[in-house]
């Protein structure tokens, strides 16, 4: 029964839901941001599970120039219990990360790290839901990285940089959906995550967003039915107001100058096609935590991912 379970797409509580559960799509991500240098650099790997066993989409990309550099694997090892997969060309968990990708590198070590601490993952209540279209869960909100990535002709130093990762799950992506990410924001040890999408459910068509503050130990989680959380994005601005019981959260962001990256999206709906998704890579994003009337904190991060994407 727990197996079945996972298999569509829910986790009990305490399970970690950063492992695989054996939909048709997961995709795990990795960001690092270098606030010294301004330097971002991000991973994934869309693993889509089918009966002739998983294949991954692995792209890799950075800033400023956002080149995307991409592969398909066709094989992918995964594990249930904690966030881990090898791709031959990739291998990560929430420890390290490793690539190897056409002219692109990155070998990361990550300590300090601020795991997600509640029993429950980040959409809280709905992970205990079977059948849903999409999950989402912030794995990591944040970590001290030692290493060094290449892209390119470039080498970068990542010593001192933050790390994030992440899991989505479902049967395929949403119609429309809207996503960002910022670490060290306001130069504190703080960081953002929130995503949300179009949600359907037979006749019935609904936008759900789910938002994470967390500064130094306290992580605030805002979804729905604990908070109502307000979303408004359309690739120029993201603006997102969150109401919970005792606490006010307000986001908004947009892109700044550099071209986005256009990472590729699996599309295991329209039979394991693939399609692409603009991804900010350092866009401006300021942040308001009330508590009451009073600020709890407010700040700003100018290396903040962005996305705001659609499937045709």
């Amino acid at each position: 029964m727990p197996r079945a379970y996972r298999r569509r797409g829910a986790d009990p509580p305490l399970r970690d839901p950063g492992g695989h559960h054996g939909v048709p799509m997961e995709g795990y991500y990795w960001r690092i941001a270098h606030r010294a240098s301004g330097r971002v650099v991000v991973a994934l790997c869309g693993v889509l599970s089918g009966h002739a066993g998983s294949g991954g989409l692995v792209a890799a990309s950075g800033s400023p120039d956002a080149r995307v550099r991409a592969i398909v694997a066709p094989a992918v090892t995964t594990d249930a219990r904690r966030l881990a997969l090898d791709a031959g060309v990739i291998r990560g968990t929430a420890d390290a990360l490793h690539v190897r990708l056409e002219d692109a590198a990155v070998e990361a070590a990550f300590s300090d790290r601020r795991l997600w601490p509640h029993a429950l993952g980040g959409l809280g209540v709905a992970h205990l839901l079977p059948g849903l279209g999409q999950y989402w869960h912030p794995v990591l909100l944040g970590a001290r990285v030692t290493g060094w990535a290449r892209l390119g002709d470039e080498h970068i130093d990542l010593d001192g940089a933050s790390a994030y990762i992440e899991k989505n799950w479902g049967p395929a992506f949403p119609e429309r959906w809207w996503w960002g990410q910022a670490l060290e924001v306001g130069g504190d040890d703080a960081c953002v995550a929130f995503a949300g999408g179009l949600l359907r459910a037979g006749p019935i068509t609904t936008a759900a967003t789910g938002l994470v503050v967390r500064v130094e130990d306290r992580v605030i989680r805002m979804v729905p039915p604990g908070a109502v959380v307000r979303a408004a994005a359309d690739g120029r601005v993201w603006r997102l107001r969150a109401i919970g019981p005792r606490t006010t959260i307000d986001v908004l962001a947009e892109p700044g100058v550099d071209p986005p990256a256009h990472l590729p999206v699996p599309a295991p709906r329209d039979g394991g096609g693939v399609g692409e998704v603009h991804q900010h890579l350092r866009g401006r994003l300021r942040v308001r935590v009330r508590r009451g009337r009073r600020v709890i904190f407010d700040g700003v991060s100018e290396l903040t991912g962005l996305e705001f994407g659609e499937v045709a």
